[in-house]
């Protein structure tokens, strides 16, 4: 692997580990509680993260592993932009996001199940960066991400 692409590489991984260090404090220290797909869209970050370390470790199956993490961040981002069309209501909330387990529940279950709820709907946005949602700066992100190592991966062993 080329230096150009290591130092790619490792940007990547700092970017990473920064982007869960943010999500974290934004939940455990800001008290910004996700929703399901924020959690599912941290996902990339964690992969890149065992991934990319694992490319610097083994110095094998460089292509592979990065082809796969190339894979994740096209999933982040087509997460997350079905996330942002479901806080702009382009799309419906999935069974990911359903809260509505309510059916067949009694007055009185109902009410306790919404005063001991932790879940919180994938429309609600509860925390705001540049006035854009995470979900909204994450699908930018994860875009950018993948056009990247794209292009690590396609020019992996030249020099």
């Amino acid at each position: 692997m080329n230096s150009s692409n290591k130092l790619i590489l490792n940007g990547i991984l700092v970017f990473s580990v920064l982007s869960l260090s943010i999500a974290y404090f934004i939940q455990y220290v800001l008290g910004h509680k996700p929703c399901n797909l924020c959690i599912i869209e941290r996902l990339p970050y964690l992969a890149a993260v065992i991934l990319i370390s694992l490319v610097f470790i083994l110095n094998k199956y460089e292509k592979i592993l990065l082809s796969i993490v190339l894979l994740f961040f096209i999933f982040g981002a087509v997460v997350s932009f079905y996330h942002f069309g479901i806080e702009q209501s382009f799309f419906s909330e999935s069974l990911v996001c359903d809260l509505d387990n309510s059916k067949n529940l009694s007055k009185d279950e109902l009410l306790n199940q919404l005063k001991n709820s932790t879940v919180v709907s994938c429309k609600d946005v509860t925390f705001r960066l540049f006035g854009l949602s995470l979900a909204t700066i994450n699908t930018i992100i994860s875009i950018i991400l993948s056009g990247i190592i794209i292009r690590v991966v396609k020019n992996y062993g030249k020099n």
